[in-house]
Order: structure tokens, then sequence, then C-alpha cells
């Protein structure tokens, strides 16, 4: 049947499709996000489906059995993964271009490979020789591990099923184009297509695959916001790519918890895993200055110590500076008004400057006591014992309340040798007290100020 063109307007976050374009999408109300695309339209059109015709099932005939999940030889991964890989899961895994998404990827297929296990890499950006000279660098390598530069995406599919590997890894998912596709590649329309592929095959044939996915400047991943929800997990790599840390944030994952982090130095070597980040991010702390406060927050199931910095001095101008750095900028300024209303510190005619140390990006409100501590301990020049943690949320009346997990945050600070913890009072109905530190608990910022 004759191809005919024609022309469809598709919203960038979310893939709505539209014959005309539109200033607001109607489905993710979101402004300005229409693209114009050429697609070809054609009679008759069937998707073959990756199973056979599903039939309704009663909820007590389904058996249940602990999925048997493949360990990739890097515990940090494994962690963000809820164990390791799954049979069958489709993983985006986004990041800042030179963050070290392809590096950490290849030293995972290096692992799987030197394993026994059978592995594809898929590169539509570099030749086989520039993967090769960077595979010299991570180590050596067995020949289950195949290599292919193609980004025709029929000639992929093709090939994945002839090879039969148990682990695909394809760098990048903006660079596969399909034919009968008209639009550019990277295109809404493409990297939709290209999902739905890799999603069929991964499930029909029960193989493993990995989508190395590029990110807008907003920090999203490009393409259409329906890429997120069609993968079974989303992995961002996120760090300055001219510091030597990188933390692999998982935000979605339909086999494990979401928010848990796993921490990696880079190397000349490669990606080197960081065994206690809570170590690490406190790697450099300041002796007796003040505004200098550690603060312990929750990362998916992992407690991490954090120094939180703060300088606050008197403006030189009419309107006072407010930045921070690592997290939100908006809380900071609530948490001052706070000070100001009901401590009566004067310090709405200060700039004030926070920043989490490490590189770190939390808003977890944990960490709110913490960073009162550190404003107020600048604000009137004194420093906080060392050997001191805090945490609890703080509201709007100045009370600090009740946070989770807080057993183990406790346990965290015990075993980094810290002699003092001032957490939220109610808290320690139930808790078990831990021998070698001292607990306190406060039920408002002006307890907290005070035992400090």
């Amino acid at each position: 049947m004759a191809k005919k063109s024609t022309t469809v307007f598709f919203c960038q976050e979310c893939g709505h499709e539209s014959s005309k374009w539109m200033g607001q999408c109607p489905a993710c109300k979101k402004w300005n996000t229409f693209v114009e695309e050429k697609v070809n339209v054609t009679g008759g059109s069937k998707i073959t489906p990756f199973r056979e015709a599903a039939k309704p099932v009663e909820i007590g005939a389904i058996s249940m059995r602990e999925e048997e999940r493949l360990h990739t030889g890097i515990a940090e991964l494994d962690r963000v993964l809820g164990g390791g890989i799954m049979q069958g899961s489709l993983t985006l895994v986004g990041g800042d271009p030179g963050i070290g998404k392809s590096t950490l990827l290849l030293q995972m297929c290096r692992l799987l490979a030197n394993a026994g296990r059978r592995i594809l890499y898929i590169s539509g950006e570099e030749s086989l020789k520039q993967i090769k000279l960077r595979a010299n660098r991570i180590g050596e390598f067995r020949d289950t591990m195949f290599l292919l530069c193609e980004t025709n995406l029929g000639v992929v599919e093709e090939t994945i099923r002839h090879t039969k590997p148990e682990v695909v890894i394809i760098d990048s998912i903006q660079t596969m184009y399909q034919e009968a596709v008209t639009s550019a590649p990277g295109s809404v329309s493409q990297v939709r297509e290209a999902t739905n592929v890799f999603l069929q095959l991964a499930k029909g044939m029960g193989i493993s695959i990995f989508i190395v996915g590029h990110v807008t400047k907003e920090g999203t991943v490009a393409g259409p916001r329906v890429l997120e929800h069609m993968v079974d997990t989303v992995l961002y790599f996120e760090g300055d790519r001219y510091a030597s840390y990188r933390i692999l944030r998982g935000v979605k994952n339909r086999f494990g918890s979401t928010n848990e982090i796993g921490v990696f130095e880079m190397r000349k070597e490669g990606l080197i895993e960081v065994e206690n980040p809570s170590e690490y991010m406190l790697s450099g702390k300041p002796v007796g200055a003040s505004g200098s406060v550690v603060v312990c927050s929750v990362e998916g199931t992992r407690p991490i110590l954090i120094e939180i910095q703060a300088l606050v001095c008197r403006t030189n101008f009419g309107i006072p500076r407010r930045q921070t750095t690592g997290t939100d900028f908006n809380r900071v300024n609530l948490l001052m008004a706070v000070l100001e209303k009901r401590l009566g510190l004067q310090i709405g005619d200060c700039d004030a400057y926070v920043n989490l140390a490490g590189g770190m990006k939390i808003s977890e409100p944990a960490i709110d006591l913490g960073l009162i501590m550190a404003i107020v301990s600048s604000f009137k020049n004194r420093p906080v014992d060392e050997k001191t943690i805090v945490f609890g949320e703080v509201g709007l009346s100045g009370e600090v309340r009740a946070v989770t997990m807080a057993q183990q945050r406790v346990q965290e600070a015990r075993k980094l040798g810290y002699e003092t913890v001032i957490m939220p009072r109610v808290n320690l109905e139930g808790m078990d007290m831990i021998d070698g530190i001292r607990v306190i608990g406060v039920g408002g910022i002006g307890e907290a100020i005070d035992v400090i």
C-alpha cells in the first residue's frame, strides 16, 4: 500500500499527539512543549505482541517465587538496582555528558563477561576502536563480550534476536532510528518507537537491556516523558564532571526501593566504589569553624552523614543576597524567616550562603534542624561541637517534628565516632538506646540552640 506523509505534533514532556499545534498540552498541562514532525501513515499496520494473548487469571492461582537476580559484581550498582539485574528488565541510565555513564556500563559488562555471561554492547556514537581503547583502560575482557556499532533499529533488532545475549547495552537511545519513521533520530517519534522495540525484546526474550539517555539542560532525559514510564528502572548519574565523586541515584524501580544511591569515585582506571560514603563526604571537615554542622540524611535505605556549611554576614546592598548549593533555596529562606519570627534573630538584612559539602543534593526535610544550627552558628560566630550531629524537620512554628529511620541514623553516627545526637523528642519513644552515644531529644529550635 502506498505511504502518505502527514504532519502531527507531539508533546516533548508526555508524548501526547495532536493534529495541530497548541500552546498548552491538554495531557500534562505544560506550555510550549509541542514539536512538529512528519510521519508516514500506512493502512493495516500491525504490532506484534511480545507474548501470547493474555487471559484473566484468579489471583489465588498465581504462584509467587523469588526471582533470581544477576549480580553485576559492583555492589553499589546492585544496591541501586534492588539487589542485581532482573531478567527481562529494561533500565534507563541518564546523566550529563562525560559524567561516566558509558564507563560504568562498560565496567559492568567486563565483570559479567568474565563471569561467563553473554554480553552485547551496541554503540551509535563511538567506533569499535574507540570502545576498545576505553575498554583497555578498564581491564581484560573475555570473548563473551560482543561489540556492534549501528544506529539502524532494524539491524539492531535482528542482531539481538540472532546473538541471543543475556545483557544488552544501547548507547544511546537518541541515536537509534527506524526507517519507517521519517523524523530525525532523537525526535519524539523515533525515541518512542525505539523504546517500544527494546521493551518487546526484553520481555519477549528475557533479555536485560540497559538504555543510555542524554539529558537536557534541566537535567531530565531528552525526549518524550513517556520514555521514563515505559522502562522498568530509571537511574540518574549525578555529580560534577570535574570532581572525583559520582552519585548513581535510582528514581524509579519496579523491582526495588526508589531514591537508593550508590557512590563512586572517578579514577584513571575507571569508577571505584565508595564503601563508606559518610566518611568520604566528611573528609576535610574544618575543626573549630563556626557555621559547620553535621547532619544525617537517609537516601533510600542508607543513612549518610553530610556537613552543612553556612556563612551569614551583614549585607552591603539594599537587598540581602541568598545562595544555596545542594539544597532547596526556598527552604533556606523559609527557615531563616522562622528564626527571625520565633527567636527574634535579626538576620533579615544579612547575606546568607549555604553549602552541602561533598556535592550531594538533598531535599529531605530531616536536614532542616541542621540548616538552622549552621545559620545560627555562623550568625553568632560560635562553633558547634565537632562530635555532635543533628537531624529533624522544622515546622513554621519552630517545632522540631519526627523523621523516619531515627534508629539507623543514630547507629550511623555511633559507627563514625560521634558522641552526641540532637534529634526530635517524639522519635525517642520506642527507640532502643545505643551505648557509647548521648541522645538528646528537643521539641523546638530554641531548645536545640540552648543545647548547643
